[in-house]
């Protein structure tokens, strides 16, 4: 079964899209990043996002997630139209429905494993001892365990990008945009943060939209689409 048909299976088409991208158009002075971009993403789904170096995914996914006002278009999430929302609407969303992690996870420096992961917790208000806890559950999770005191730079960055997956799942986001998760890591490496990452997604129902240059990584996702000349297309798949 290819990657499209297992995503019609499971999702099929009586479910509504979690979020949805129609016509996104996104320039970065005279070079044109998306030209009409659309898609859809549903609840519990890993899609991947593929295409060249840039080929305007990162843009994409940063529209998606609501870092980015495209200069045309709409994305729309649990009827919000999120080019519409104000920036403090759009930061309390990544902080409660959607989880960002980018490729070299951008983890704070300064702050041990488990308090970079509690972070999104203490800002929504959560007692601090508890954020604690849940983050280090988290990094359990994510087989981190025995690291949770360390720095950034004290860890592997295998380990890191597992801190940083658990930070974007903590809070317990309906969608994950994760960009080039894995493209500081090896092979064995990107192995164990997808494994990951598409068990603790499907377990928790979460939503992934994964930016990606990486087969191996690709393969994890129960759909796949191409990003080529700033349009979306589905990948073609041969059996």
């Amino acid at each position: 079964m290819t990657h499209g048909e297992t995503a019609t299976a499971t999702h099929g088409t009586a479910a509504p899209p979690l979020l949805t991208a129609r016509g996104l158009a996104k320039a970065h002075g005279r070079t044109e990043a998306l030209r009409g971009a659309s898609l859809e993403l549903r609840a519990g789904e890993i899609l991947a996002v593929t295409g060249a170096s840039g080929s305007g995914k990162s843009t994409l996914l940063h529209c998606l997630a609501g870092i980015v006002r495209p200069d045309a278009g709409s994305v729309t999430y649990a009827g919000l139209r999120l080019e519409k929302l104000p920036e403090k609407r759009l930061s309390e969303l990544r902080r409660t429905d959607f989880g960002v992690v980018f490729q070299f996870g951008q983890l704070i420096p300064e702050l041990t494993a488990v308090d970079n992961v509690a972070l999104p917790l203490l800002l929504a208000g959560t007692a601090r001892t508890e954020a604690r806890a849940r983050a280090g559950e988290w990094l359990e999770r994510f087989g981190v365990r025995g690291q949770e005191e360390l720095r950034p730079g004290e860890m592997s960055g295998g380990q890191a990008q597992r801190a940083a997956l658990a930070r974007a799942l903590v809070t317990g986001p309906k969608a994950v945009f994760a960009d080039e998760p894995t493209g500081a890591l090896d092979s064995l490496a990107t192995e164990e943060v997808m494994t990951a990452l598409a068990h603790t997604a499907r377990e928790s129902g979460t939503a992934v939209l994964l930016v990606t240059h990486d087969a191996q990584v690709a393969a994890y996702a129960d759909r796949e689409v191409r990003l080529r000349d700033g349009a979306v297309s589905p990948l073609e798949v041969t059996a």
